[in-house]
């Protein structure tokens, strides 16, 4: 009889556990580049993507109520890894613009910036704006919200596709190119933390082309994106996202 009674009571056992685990939801997988210092990168030493959206999905999926799995993508195929469903979300320096919202749904604005420029540290020009660009060899991130607008600025000798901004970088200090635009916290970290010679961050450049920054998930999928909206919400109000973006120096 007793043993019965404990073959009974271990099934039971293995039947509750059975149905907690099948209740855990699946962990959330957040695609992101990991070429874009201090808003994700790939950590030489743990291999292990690390930065400023990396902790935000992982402190926004938790506030969720998910486990999140980091999945590093080059930035031009994030958007075709989210349709395929190969990943959940993207949480990168990823902008939210109209043509990406015809195609993908976002979470309210996590973080806002504008657009920075670098030039050679020998050219000691002020520039200020686009315009001042003429004659000159410019390059831009492939799939960037910069891209249009440098291209039809009148007078830019021309225009030069790179994947990464570190190959942006590498090419202004070589003179490779004149100047390079690119997301001002991404560009001024590379230039100003990383330490890179030969390159100048131009202070004097007043950013026209807003950027704002928000978690991106599949058209349609409107059960995340209420969950990771709601979630960001209680995370700006107790403070989190501010303390995450001032761990890696951005500022707003």
């Amino acid at each position: 009889m007793l043993k019965k009674l404990n073959v009974l009571i271990a099934g039971i056992l293995c039947a509750a556990s059975f149905s907690i685990a099948q209740a855990e939801p699946a962990p959330l997988r957040v695609g992101a580049t990991p070429t874009a210092v201090p808003f994700n990168f790939l950590d030489p030493k743990t291999n292990t993507l690390r930065g400023a959206m990396i902790d935000v999905a992982e402190a926004v999926g938790k506030e969720a109520g998910y486990k999140t799995e980091v999945v590093p993508i080059p930035f031009a195929s994030l958007v075709p890894a989210l349709q395929t469903s190969k990943i959940d979300l993207i949480s990168s320096a990823f902008a939210k613009t109209p043509q990406r919202a015809q195609v993908l749904d976002f979470t309210q604005i996590v973080v806002e910036y504008g657009e920075g420029l670098i030039v050679s540290a020998d050219d000691k020009t002020d520039y200020k704006t686009l315009s001042d660009l003429k004659g000159k060899t410019v390059g831009v991130q492939i799939g960037t919200l910069y891209v249009d607008p440098l291209k039809a600025t009148p007078g830019v000798k021309e225009v030069k596709m790179y994947d990464t901004m570190a190959d942006l970088v590498r090419d202004v200090s070589l003179h490779r190119l004149d100047a390079a635009i690119g997301d001002a916290p991404v560009i001024a970290y590379q230039v100003r933390t990383a330490g890179v010679s030969g390159v100048r961050y131009v202070d004097s450049y007043k950013p026209s082309l807003p950027t704002n920054i928000a978690l991106a998930v599949r058209k349609g999928d409107d059960a995340h994106r209420a969950q990771l909206d709601a979630a960001i919400t209680k995370l700006k109000a107790n403070g989190t996202i501010d303390s995450i973006l001032k761990k890696w120096n951005i500022t707003r």
